[in-house]
This record gives structure tokens, C-alpha cells and sequence, in this order.
């Protein structure tokens, strides 16, 4: 990760502060995130059109899919439980079960 510091000056008052980072994307894969997510996705597979939308849709890249075979399964250590995937979904065939801690 890199800080960089900036300087600005507004009003001839000199303010030094350090931005904020933007990672690139699928940078989680580096660090498990998965630990704090809430919900889990549950492909029910029962009316799955292997649009791959959830793949595409996925903001960290987890989602993982056989379209022949309309198999799809997701990456416990990195998933967040954003549940975008579910939402995406055109015939709702993915859900969102809660995790018990």
C-alpha cells in the first residue's frame, strides 16, 4: 500500500494530510476478507440460465462457474457476503443465508 502525502494550501494555510488509498481490484485475493461477512451465497442451481451474471457482477472475483453443467460455487476465505450476486441474479436462483458466528 502506498500513503502518499499532499500538501495544500488554502487560504495561506498550509494543510498536510494523507489520502485515502484505492486498492486495485481483486486486491483481497492478497488477504483473506471473508472472516467478517454476515451471509453466504446458496446457488440453488433449480432454475440457473448459466448467464454468469454472478461472475460477472462479483466486485472481488470469487464467483466461479461451469456453464455447461450450470455448477457454480463461490470462494469461502475472500467472499464479503455483499450478496450483489443475488441481486444480480435474473431468476432469483441464488440466496443469501446468514452465517452464525
Amino acid at each position: 500500500m502506498l500513503l502518499r502525502l499532499r500538501t495544500i494550501i488554502l487560504k495561506e494555510r498550509k494543510l498536510d494530510f494523507k489520502l485515502g488509498i484505492i486498492a486495485r481490484p481483486g486486491s483481497a485475493l492478497s488477504n483473506k476478507t471473508g472472516s467478517f461477512r454476515s451471509e453466504i451465497p446458496v446457488f440453488k442451481l433449480d432454475k440457473c440460465t448459466g448467464c454468469d451474471l454472478c461472475i460477472y457482477y462479483c466486485p472481488e472475483g470469487v464467483v466461479f462457474g461451469d456453464k455447461k453443467t450450470k455448477t457454480y460455487s463461490f470462494d469461502e476465505d475472500y467472499c464479503k457476503g455483499c450478496g450483489i450476486c443475488a441481486e444480480e441474479c435474473p431468476v432469483d436462483d441464488i440466496d443469501m443465508l446468514l452465517v452464525e458466528k
